[in-house]
């Protein structure tokens, strides 16, 4: 997920300097420059975005099937009952 975030936004912020840059009339290679640092550093914002979504989806995940294998056993074991061997 963090690569897919981080291939999306640094190339759209790449497009959108160049869209603000050229109609103004900035000289191609200040628009550029500009471009070029905001496709990298929305890249890692948007890598350590996915990053994050991506560790958040997990452990949400795992507690899930935490809590439903304890709520499982729980019901196949009655209380009080020693477990069959």
């Amino acid at each position: 997920m963090a690569r897919i975030y981080a291939g999306i936004l640094g190339p759209v912020a790449f497009l959108i300097a160049l869209a603000r840059g050229f109609p103004w009339g900035e000289d191609a290679r200040s628009t550029l420059c500009t471009a070029w640092c905001a496709l990298w550093c929305f890249a890692a914002a948007g890598y350590v975005a996915g990053w994050i979504a991506e560790r958040t989806v997990e452990q949400s995940v795992h507690d899930r099937i935490r809590r439903e294998l304890a709520t499982q056993q729980q019901t196949e074991t009655p209380a009080g009952s020693p477990p069959s061997s």
